[in-house]
Order: structure tokens, then sequence, then C-alpha cells
């Protein structure tokens, strides 16, 4: 098992006692991110989708990890999820974003609303890696509040009728499924979550989003909508309450975001180690330098940080998903998770740019190891909440809801 990752898991028994499945689980993690490893910097290096995530998360049965066993999963928990982003972020973020979608944000928000009818013609498959989700929230003039969301629904008998235009979305040309997010076009515009399939008719990835500063190997999209029709067994959660339903997805995807950007604070102090260690200049190998062994230091110490806000809140997490009605909890969670975002999120990007610095003029090349660490972390202090929407959740979690800064 990679040295850096055993660490986290031997570090994480102390809040958590892993059993002999989960471990086992852990070792197959660690195997499959080793097998992606060469792929997913070749697909980096061509600024494309590499089309092997999906198929070494099949290939390992990485889907089902948390999913439970009566609908196909492992059962093993979120942690083991936390602990998997970790490792692949160690890589770079393309597969750690496709698993936060499909797994954190899609598949975990099925199992919690769905139907029994959905979570067996939906939820197995995607458990099983033969069927990918995405989640449709954003759209070009609603990103930090999806209450502005211009997408509409109307009602035609017993089958809803969507348009509208969503705008990067992950997973969105290689998805199976989607959960999207539209308000209603009659009376009083309240947002519904819809579960589509995209097969159907009316349904078309308008555009590859290929020219980002980094996460290449991730797909994003845009999509529309125009008059495609659902029945009403595809409404996920409640008619009207679709904001419940994002809200709660983003839970778990700001875990999913953590979790990877720790594993981008595991790859660039593996790198910079490395690289101390074998690099020479002045007549001495640089981790000699003080200043180097400042970068080192900072980056280590990052690491510790982010880790426990995040091992934490995903272990308070599990409770909630245990106690869903405990409102208490819930505001708890609320408040975690965005710690645990926005530390981790911060540090990932300030130690790829300290690992930057070690590597020197061949860091800012993406043939170093660093330097798609470094493109691929700035977009996690935008995504599954921006790092100013997560000081305001914060701050209006301690002081009241009466403070909060936005609606």
């Amino acid at each position: 098992m990679d040295e850096t990752f055993r660490k986290s898991v031997e570090d994480l028994q102390r809040l958590h006692k892993f059993t002999d499945d989960e471990l086992s689980i852990l070792e197959k993690v660690d195997k499959a991110a080793d097998e992606l490893a060469a792929t997913e910097f070749e697909h980096y290096l061509k600024h494309e989708v590499n089309t092997d995530i999906p198929k070494i998360a099949k290939k390992y049965g990485l889907a089902r990890i948390p999913i439970g066993k009566e609908y196909g999963g492992d059962g093993a928990g979120l942690l083991s999820a936390v602990l998997l982003n970790q490792r692949f972020g160690q890589l770079s973020l393309g597969f750690p974003t496709f698993y936060d979608v499909d797994v954190f944000i899609g598949a975990l928000t099925l199992q919690k609303w769905g139907t029994e009818l959905q979570k067996e013609r939906y939820l197995k498959p995607v458990a099983m890696g033969d069927k990918i989700l995405a989640f449709a929230l954003t759209e070009p003039e609603a990103g930090s509040n999806p209450a502005e969301m211009k997408s509409v629904y109307t009602k035609s008998g017993d089958r809803f009728v969507i348009n509208g235009t969503k705008y990067l979305i992950t997973n969105g040309s290689i998805a199976d499924y989607i959960i999207v997010f539209a308000r209603s076009a009659d009376g009083d515009g309240k947002i519904t979550a819809f579960l589509i399939d995209t097969k159907s008719k009316g349904f078309e990835v308008q555009m590859h989003l290929s020219e980002k500063v980094g996460l290449f190997t991730s797909d994003t999209a845009m999509l529309e909508f125009r008059d495609l029709e659902v029945s009403e067994e595809c409404v996920l959660g409640e008619m009207g309450k679709g904001l419940h339903v994002a809200y709660s997805a983003l839970l778990n995807g700001r875990l999913g975001i953590a979790s990877g950007c720790l594993g981008t604070i595991d790859g660039s102090l593996k790198a910079v180690i490395s690289r101390a260690r074998e690099r020479v200049q002045h007549g001495k190998p640089i981790g000699k330098h003080q200043l180097v062994q400042e970068h080192i230091a900072e980056i280590k110490q990052n690491l510790e940080k982010a880790k426990w806000p995040t091992y934490l809140a995903a272990i308070r997490k599990s409770e909630y998903d245990n106690d869903p009605d405990n409102r208490t909890l819930m505001e708890e969670i609320d408040l975690k998770t965005a710690v645990a975002k926005k530390i981790a999120s911060r540090l990932a990007f300030e130690s790829a740019d300290h690992a930057v610095q070690v590597f020197g003029g061949f860091g800012y090349s993406l043939l170093s190891p660093v330097g798609a660490l470094f493109c691929d972390s700035r977009v996690t202090r935008i995504y599954e909440g921006t790092d100013e929407i997560m000081e305001l959740k914060i701050a209006s979690r301690l002081l009241g809801k009466e403070f909060e800064a936005y609606s």
C-alpha cells in the first residue's frame, strides 16, 4: 500500500475502527489508484477526458463502496469513500471529481431521497459501475445561488416537460442518468428534482467544456433540455422541495472535494520530499537549504490541518445518516462540512503552490509531478461552494439564521 495512504488509514483508525472487510476494500482502492496513475498522466498531458476513469471504477467496484448492501453496495460507509478520494487525489483531481459527482453527490443522494423503485432502477446499476450519474444544478446565471435558476418544468397530464440549460456539469456528457433541478413555470415557481435518462428525447450535450485551467481529465459539459418529458415516477424527493435535495447532496459533495484535496496535499508532500533529496543545487541537495525545508514543513502542517476536520466531518455525517431526523446534528454537519471543505481546498492550493516553488522552473510544467496538482487545485475553491459562501455559511451557523448574509 502507498506509504502516505497507509499512514492516513492508521491515523484514522484512532477515531474509527475499520473492519477487516473495510481494510480489504482500502487495499483494493490503493491498487486501483496505482493502475490509473500512468493513464491519468498521459491523458492530462493531452488535455483530454480520461475514459479509463469509469472503467477502473467499475473494474474495482469503487462506486459500490459507500452504498448500502441492499442496493448492491458494500456498505463500507462514508469514511472509506473519503479515503478513496484522498488516495486518487494524489494523482490529480480528475478521478475525485468524477467520484464526487457519481457517488458522493449522485448515488448517496439517490439512496437518501429515492423511492424503492428509483433505487432499483437507477441506484443499483450505478453501484455496479454499469451506469454513471451527474448532478445538474448550476446554470450560466445561477451558481452560488441555485434559487436563481431559469430552467423550468410544466405539468402536462401525468408528465412533466423540462426546458433549460445547465452549465459546468461534471460527468455531463458521459452520464447515463442525471439529477436535474428545475422550477415550476406555473404559479409558485418552486424547485423540484427529477431523475433524467440521457437517452431521452430532448436531452442534448450542447458543449464539451475543454478550455479549462486544469481538471483536464474530468468531463465537464453544458447541457440543454428541450421539451424533455419525464413521468411522475422520476420526481426525486417531494414536489417543490428540490432545494432540500440539492442542499443535502452538497453536504456529501463538500466531503468529496475536501477528501480529494487531502490527496493533493499528500501528492505535493511526496513529490517535494523526493525532489528535495535528489535535486542538487549550489553543491548540495536542495533539501539541505533551510528555505526549501520551510516549504516542506508548511505542506506537512497543511496536511494535518486539513485531515482532521475532514475526517471528523465524515464521522459525524455518518452518524447523521443513521439519525436523519436529528435537527441539531444536521446543523452541526452543515457547519463541519463547510469548515472541512474551506480548509482543505485552500490548503490544497497553497500546498501545490509550495510544491511548484520547490521544483522551480520544472514545477511550472505539466511534465512535473506537481503541475497537474497546481492546476487542478484552484477550482476546488470554487465548485461545491466557493470560499466566500463557505465563510458566510460558517459565520451564520455560529451567529444564528437571522445573520445570514445570503438567502
